[in-house]
């Protein structure tokens, strides 16, 4: 008999019903020659350093860094709730002698694979050991997958990786944030994948900072339904003296240059899950972590192929797959417009057995189809239609630009250079898709059918009487318009996400880089796609960024932290060389025991490191306990500053015990959490909540996960409260 391990509830419902027949027990279920039962999360995790039995790293201090317990690791059953339970029931399954062979069912990935070996590796289970792959929830896909699987030894390079990531996590996470927390006074929490996220943010948002905004001027000349531009004076005086050239009846232009072209734009990849994140924050606004748990969901419900995937192509194997996903009206009525459908699909574009590293592109499942769309909520509901409308997007026909660039200069004066552009899209092509989900009422603000469909830069069309050598009349007199340089734009979730997929932009190693642009190796970025959302909601929790809209910046506490860490800690580069690293394990091609020791190293170094920077830089402390105010406490009068990621009153005073735990020790109390039913707080709505005492805003959640909008309004007891009443007043 085997025993199958999945990692949820409902994947392990799914491959019962897979199977056919069964009745669940406790917390398993039995059906035919198989036991199916399931993990909760991670079952067993790293021991914290305070549980180690000697008590060496109970109280935090400088002289117990640094920290590693590197050989004799220890791991432990997980606290969260109901955990203990499901790791007996599975231990006792294990234990039972009923199996001859256990199936790893859970999510096929580095995460997955770390929750099974914990599992069996903490009960000492010694069974044969097979592993299942499938890339959706429907029945015929888990069956094939059964019928195929491997070995676990096949895996052995991911679950090298996942062991590694963990400890790497540990080590860098545990020493530097008790090194720089110890020494700066205050918790501060230090990550191998976090920090230098959170620098790409410090240093955009300084560089908007210090911008200085120059003028420019530019001169226009009106051709008759065209317009030639002069290239940008950085004084006006020049800009002047060229327009005064078309003043009255003016300087004819001689036409130097007349490039015509066709233009082809291919089509979109398929989604991966960080392509997916950023388009939906684009259009909708949605968060990573709200587009992550949709298409979570969809997946579980199967509606959706597995979410936590980087590759944006499929193999030839899963061809078949596709063409039955495109055949008929299923995946067409609700989703696009009928007659957006491409005629001759081109499913070749997709097809890249190379690029595909355990999991395909995202793709619908064949269950999907209209009516399933009314049971879902809205997050789930736009995330499967752009997923729809993407699997067809990616095997549309090229849209096609009939592009003019001229070039020319006011007749005598061959110094002065001129120029218009005219950028006009004949043929739609797999844009009309995106265009029809406009129509529909589902495209959202940012849509590029507006700007690529628009005339072009000219501001109208260029006849085709324009060639090299002709000699034409303005139409007018010129216009001059002043401009300024812009600065960087601040971070959206979406460019952020981009950030971290593309680490080797901040890298000057040619090698290095070169080897993180590798599609094949899939090792370019800061975290995985699947760490990346949680990467973010956890540097905004913890104070360190804020979210406005769909813009993202740094906090004075975000900004102090990049200040006083050791530069490799905020490197973008240093974390990506460990993904690297890392990717390199899962494949076999570095020895995991060689790698660990580069972390251990790594770690080893923080403590000194840390304090070579408070001794070097003493205002460090200072600046970081200089908090700014944001009112009064409704509860004592007192001023409310900002601790950690929550508003509370000066006078609380909190002290960490010997278990590590922290508690208020003094003060009123008054406590205002940063998220009240599902939506983050920022510094302006609490300066405004503590002024007028009651706000409306938006984008509450349900516990269904609907949106809804209330007053916030100040309570002395329990921060603040939501009113539904805009009655009261």
């Amino acid at each position: 008999m085997r025993l199958i391990i999945a990692e949820k509830h409902s994947v392990a419902r799914a491959i019962a019903q897979a199977i056919g027949g069964g009745a669940e027990q406790n917390g398993h279920i039995r059906c035919n020659d198989c036991i199916i039962t399931w993990a909760q999360g991670h079952l067993v995790d790293l021991m914290p350093p305070d549980e180690y039995q000697d008590g060496r790293w109970k109280s935090w201090n400088l002289e117990s860094l640094p920290i590693d317990p590197h050989p004799g690791w220890r791991w432990k059953v997980s606290q969260a709730h109901g955990a203990a339970r499901q790791y007996r029931i599975i231990d006792g399954l294990i234990r039972s002698g009923e199996c001859d062979t256990i199936v790893n069912a859970c999510d096929p990935d580095r995460e997955g694979e770390a929750i099974f070996r914990r599992i069996i590796t903490h009960a000492h289970a010694n069974h044969p050991v097979m592993r299942l792959w499938a890339p959706s929830l429907e029945g015929h896909a888990i069956r094939h997958a059964l019928d195929s699987m491997q070995p676990a030894s096949d895996y052995q390079g991911l679950a090298d990786a996942a062991d590694l990531r963990a400890k790497a996590d540990w080590l860098i996470g545990m020493n530097a944030t008790r090194a720089y927390s110890v020494l700066a006074g205050v918790h501060m929490s230090v990550g191998r994948v976090q920090t230098p996220t959170l620098w790409m943010v410090v240093d955009r948002d300084d560089r908007i900072s210090r911008h200085v905004s120059e003028p420019y001027w530019t001169v226009r000349i009106s051709m008759g339904g065209w317009v030639l531009t002069s290239p940008r004076h950085a004084n006006r005086g020049d800009a002047e003296t060229l327009a005064s050239l078309f003043a009255d009846s003016g300087t004819p232009v001689s036409i130097t240059e007349v490039e015509r072209m066709q233009r082809h734009e291919r089509p979109p990849h398929l989604y991966d899950l960080t392509a997916l994140q950023r388009d939906m924050n684009s259009r909708y606004g949605m968060s990573a972590s709200r587009t992550l748990d949709a298409l979570q969901h969809l997946y579980e419900s199967k509606l959706a192929t597995y979410p936590r995937t980087d590759s944006r192509y499929i193999t030839e194997a899963d061809l078949d797959t596709l063409h039955r996903l495109m055949d008929g009206s299923w995946r067409v009525d609700g989703f696009i417009n009928p007659e957006a459908r491409p005629e001759n699909p081109r499913t070749q574009l997709v097809v890249d057995d190379s690029k595909v590293a355990g999991h395909t592109a995202i793709l619908p499942t064949e269950n999907v189809n209209a009516d399933i769309l009314g049971a879902l909520n809205e997050d789930e509901r736009l995330v499967l239609t752009s997923i729809v409308a993407r699997m067809w997007e990616s095997v549309a026909e090229d849209a096609i630009h009939h592009v003019i660039r001229v070039t020319a200069h006011p007749q005598g004066h061959d110094d002065i250079q001129l120029t218009a552009t005219m950028d006009i899209i004949t043929m739609q092509g797999w844009k009309s898709i995106g265009q029809q989900r406009q129509k529909n009422g589902e495209q959202g603000e940012h849509n590029p059918i507006d700007n690529d469909s628009r005339m072009g830069m000219t501001g109208g069309r260029i006849p085709d009487t324009v060639i090299p050598g002709a000699v034409i009349a303005s139409a007018g007199a010129a216009e001059i318009r002043e401009g300024s340089t812009k600065p960087p734009k601040p971070f959206t979730e979406a460019s952020l996400l981009s950030a971290m997929e593309h680490a080797s932009r901040y890298l000057e190693d040619k090698d290095l880089k070169a080897a993180l642009d590798d599609d094949i190796s899939h090792s370019g970025g800061i975290g995985t796609p699947a760490t990346r959302a949680g990467i973010i909601e956890q540097l905004i929790g913890n104070g360190y960024l804020e979210r406005s809209g769909k813009t993202i910046t740094s906090t004075s506490k975000g900004q102090i932290l990049i200040d006083m860490v050791a530069p490799m800690h905020r490197d973008p580069a240093t974390t990506a060389r460990m993904e690297q690293a890392l990717n390199q394990v899962e494949r076999g091609r570095l020895d995991p025991k060689q790698v660990l020791e580069q972390f251990r190293l790594e770690a080893a170094r923080i403590p000194s490191q840390a304090q070579d920077i408070f001794r070097d830089n003493p205002d460090i402390a200072r600046h970081l306990h200089a908090t700014e105010e944001y009112g009064g406490c409704p509860k004592c009068g007192k001023p409310v500053i900002k601790r950690g990621k929550n508003w509370q009153c000066s006078t609380n005073r909190r002290s960490r015990d010997d278990s590590g735990t922290w508690t208020n020790t003094a003060g009123c109390g008054w406590t205002l959490w940063s998220v009240i039913a599902g939506r983050n707080l920022t510094d302006a709505n609490v300066r405004s909540l503590l002024s007028e005492e009651r706000i409306r805003l938006t984008g509450f959640r349900s516990k269904t996960g609907k949106k809804f909008s209330a007053d916030l309004v100040i309570d002395p007891e329990r921060g603040a409260v939501l009113d539904f009443d805009r009655r009261r007043r």
